[in-house]
């Protein structure tokens, strides 16, 4: 449990709490010990598979990247986000929770809310971190969620409900800034933004987006603090020139 606790210390001292989606060996042992929290999105299905939905990622596929990305980290926490499907009744939900474990991870993530669902998984005693406002399982279209009254109301509902179920932290993507702040100052544990303004108690983002990886995907909320996509185009051409003109290998690099 000792994500709950350092998120918690988090929280309670003021200090936001860093969050990056990490899908591979490489990437995490690059990035592991920088932030809080890595997670095993399922994103990868759209960065990784370049399928359109993440409703369409396996289970398997699931475990297969968070075993990967658990076996590099040895400093940040590693949240395996359970896929569509994999949590439809709160004993269904606890059997593949424990699988994330297994895989070494410290925590899952699931999105939207399902009375007990969380409350069985904690209780399992398995971390459990929420996910709400945009939740792009279920969503039909990519929109900012809670600019009316309703909608802001059952947000807030579903955050509280969450909270009381024993979730560590909450995910809050793609609401206003305004809901974002009255949720976080409403709830006893963080929230984690994405697309959802400063007063989260942290923010998550796509570790490929913030290296600048994909340079045709850039929404509003993301911020490239790399631009590399040139410098893979560009090492890939010095090596096909270099391949083509008899220069690699040289010597030195020859058994």
């Amino acid at each position: 449990m000792a994500i709950q606790k350092k998120f918690a210390q988090l929280k309670k001292s003021g200090e936001k709490i860093s969050v990056l989606a990490c899908y591979d060996y490489a990437f995490a042992r690059l990035v592991d010990g920088t932030v809080d929290a890595l997670l095993v999105g399922d994103s990868l299905n759209n960065v990784v598979y370049g399928e359109p939905k993440t409703s369409t990622v396996s289970l398997e596929t699931m475990l297969l990247h968070s075993r990967a990305v658990a076996r590099a980290s040895e400093k940040s926490f590693v949240v395996g986000d359970m896929p569509f499907g994999s949590f439809g009744t709160p004993k269904y939900a606890t059997t593949n929770a424990k699988k994330f474990l297994e895989a070494g991870c410290h925590a899952v993530k699931v999105e939207g809310f399902s009375e007990g669902v969380a409350k069985a998984i904690r209780e399992a005693g398995v971390p459990v971190m929420g996910h709400i406002g945009l939740t792009p399982q279920t969503a039909e279209g990519f929109s900012v969620k809670g600019r009316n009254a309703a909608e802001a109301e059952k947000i807030m509902r579903n955050a509280l409900a969450l909270e009381s179920e024993g979730c560590f932290a909450i995910v809050l993507e793609c609401v206003p800034a305004s809901l974002a702040k009255k949720i976080s100052s409403s709830l006893r544990i963080p929230t984690i933004g994405i697309g959802a303004g400063k007063h989260c108690g942290g923010q998550v983002l796509v570790l490929h987006d913030v290296l600048g990886l994909l340079p045709d995907f850039r929404p509003k909320f993301v911020k490239r603090f790399a631009n590399l996509a040139g410098n893979v185009s560009g090492a890939a051409q010095k090596f096909d020139k270099s391949v083509k003109n008899g220069k690699f290998p040289a010597k030195k690099y020859s058994y």
